[in-house]
Order: C-alpha cells, then structure tokens, then sequence
C-alpha cells in the first residue's frame, strides 16, 4: 500500500514524491553546441588522414586524444554522467582508459608503431 503525503508527514519522514532526484535538463541550445563540437572534432579527425604522412608518430595519438575527447562528451551530456555522481563517471573513465590501453598494447604486440 502506498503511503500518503500525510501519513508519511506523521511518521517523520518525507514521502518518495517530494525527493527531487530530476535535474535540470539542457536546452535545445546546448545540444546544438555540442553536436557542433562533435562535427568539429570527427572533421578534425578525418583530416589527420589527409595529411597522415606529415603527422608520422604522431597519427595514432592524435586520433586516440581526440577519440578520448568524445567518448568524454557523449558520455558526459548524452548519457548524463554529468549531473549524475561522480561515480559512474569514473567507471566509464576508468573503463575507458582500461579499453585504451588494452588497444595500445595490441598495436605494441604486433608492431604497428
């Protein structure tokens, strides 16, 4: 049985629909931001391709940098680890950086570099 806003008053204790775990959503403003910050760097990204012989080493981190950078925005507004605890971003972060690593040892194992 659902407790009232009453009975709950009278236990002590506030009832679950007055707990405000809503946040203030983004306007439409700021995904149109974002979406334009996205465009910049994927653009970015596909122009490291077209001078890849002048980037050399470089390529490689350059890409990963700024595919890091993403990962960062998606997650942060789209999946909304922004206006959640801070926990959850550390476990994209950390998996991640787990992900990031795995990929780099993989190029190091087969001499890609």
């Amino acid at each position: 049985m659902t407790e009232t806003v009453e009975q709950a008053e009278r236990a002590g204790h506030e009832p679950a629909a007055t707990h405000d775990s809503t946040h203030d959503h983004p306007s439409d403003g700021k995904y149109i931001q974002i979406a334009l910050i996205l465009a910049v760097i994927t653009a970015a990204e596909v122009a490291t391709f077209y001078v890849e012989d002048r980037l050399g080493w470089l390529l490689v981190p350059l890409l990963l940098g700024m595919m890091v950078v993403k990962f960062a925005i998606v997650a942060a507004w789209f999946m909304h680890l922004r206006f959640d605890s801070n926990l959850f971003t550390r476990v994209f972060v950390s998996g991640l950086l787990l992900a990031t690593g795995v990929y780099i040892a993989f190029l190091t194992t087969f001499e890609f570099f």
